[in-house]
């Protein structure tokens, strides 16, 4: 019975957060451990929509077609080949032919250490820094006055009456690199980084999502100075006054106001950072002060952060003529994920013909702007959901940035 609840409550909430993998692959999973193959076949075809490509569930679709098939029901995963590295391209000497520079990755290229802790669980400790980042200036400006100033200057702001507790909530569209900011700003605090994803609290026996919540908290007060680093929050924190049925979550949401409640609990040196697609979702709890008291948006990359995904993304690969600075002018309105899918594309193109060829040719502007013509962007749904919420629903100003910068992106 614990079971069907937490199925029936784990639907309940891809309905309300489509695109969010970890439900579905838990969902799944769970069809899977139920026999019930079509289904899970069913939910796997959806998660590719969202997530083309994802190793993760196209292993899952794979155990799912075997398993309709008369074989058994999750063969063990054969590990793929050692890919072999593409040759090696001159981006000197290409940048010299486009101009400046190109800024650092937007995606998270720098090392990382790793930290054990004594309950075999592992937290990163990051060198990455906010200067890392590729464009953004506004969304690091705001971090920096919120977050990383406060806690560099503490007697300056204690004579201000400001402090750096409670939460920092991260929100807007999909795919802009929330997750790459929040290790930034762990490595800018030279503290560790403990990312947690929804994946990671839910469990299908009763009270122990809850305990996981508190087992969390208790790591990442072990291993203080650290950032925790809440994925997907309007999934796990959603609003308890829509979730109908659903004292599963209900309970979970709870036990999370409780551990970041600093009455209850002492988060000294526990930096907590939220990301979410869904702002407007999260329960109106975890909003109030000493929780998600401070809320900065992340809109889409600007030409800066295009242009390091971009060349991130085509780093090791053959390429050839790469225009990365005109390649940037004309993606304007492309979050990171879908740059990311344009240099997946590309290299598709251009292996399909290295491969008719027998003969191995680079990747080229024209790959790139073939695969263009064919991605659109993967953020309207988004941006409709958030011109409703900044039209019916910002009367505490709440979302004033976020209606700025719908303003002037329809004045482009």
């Amino acid at each position: 019975m614990a079971d069907d609840q937490v199925l029936t409550d784990l639907l309940t909430m891809v309905e309300r957060s489509p695109e969010v993998l970890a439900l579905r692959v838990c969902v799944v999973e769970l069809y899977l451990d139920r026999g019930r193959y079509a289904d899970a076949l069913a939910h796997c075809g959806v998660a590719l929509g969202h997530h083309p490509g994802n190793e993760q569930v196209l292993a899952l679709m794979t155990r799912c077609t075997h398993a309709l098939s008369g074989g058994s029901p999750a063969p063990a995963p054969v590990p793929a080949p050692e890919p072999r590295r593409a040759p090696e391209y001159d981006w000197d000497a290409a940048e010299d032919q486009v101009g400046d520079i190109i800024a650092p990755a937007f995606v998270d290229a720098a090392p990382t250490e790793f930290v054990t802790d004594d309950d075999a669980a592992t937290v990163e400790r990051p060198t990455l820094r906010l200067a890392d980042v590729g464009g953004m200036d506004e969304v690091k400006r705001q971090l920096d006055l919120t977050l990383l100033a406060p806690l560099r200057n503490p007697e300056l702001a204690k004579a201000f009456g400001t402090s750096a507790r409670g939460g920092l909530l991260l929100y807007g569209p999909p795919g802009c690199g929330k997750t790459f900011l929040a290790s930034a700003v762990a490595g800018e605090l030279g503290a560790n980084f403990y990312p947690i994803e929804i994946a990671d609290i839910l469990d299908i026996y009763t009270g122990a999502s809850e305990r996981n919540v508190h087992s969390i908290f208790e790591m990442a007060r072990r291993n203080a100075p650290c950032v925790l680093f809440l994925d997907e929050v309007d999934a796990l924190g959603h609003k308890r006054s829509q979730m109908h049925g659903s004292s599963t979550m209900r309970t979970v949401v709870n036990q999370l106001l409780t551990e970041m409640d600093s009455a209850t609990h002492s988060n000294e040196g526990v930096f907590v950072l939220g990301a979410t697609n869904h702002p407007w979702d999260v329960d109106v709890a975890l909003r109030r002060p000493g929780r998600f008291d401070r809320m900065i948006f992340v809109g889409l990359p600007d030409a800066p952060a295009r242009r390091s995904i971009l060349h991130y993304n085509l780093r090791d690969r053959p390429v050839a003529g790469i225009d990365l600075a005109a390649l940037a002018a004309h993606t304007e309105g492309l979050s990171g994920a879908d740059l990311a899918h344009v240099c997946t594309s590309a290299t598709q193109l251009a292996m399909a013909d290295s491969m008719r060829s027998g003969e191995v040719r680079p990747i080229g502007m024209a790959d790139v702007q073939a695969a263009l013509a064919q991605i659109r962007p993967s953020t309207g749904a988004w941006f409709e959901s958030a011109r409703n919420v900044v039209e019916f629903a910002n009367g505490d100003g709440s979302y004033d940035d976020l209606a700025i910068y719908l303003k002037r992106m329809k004045q482009r």
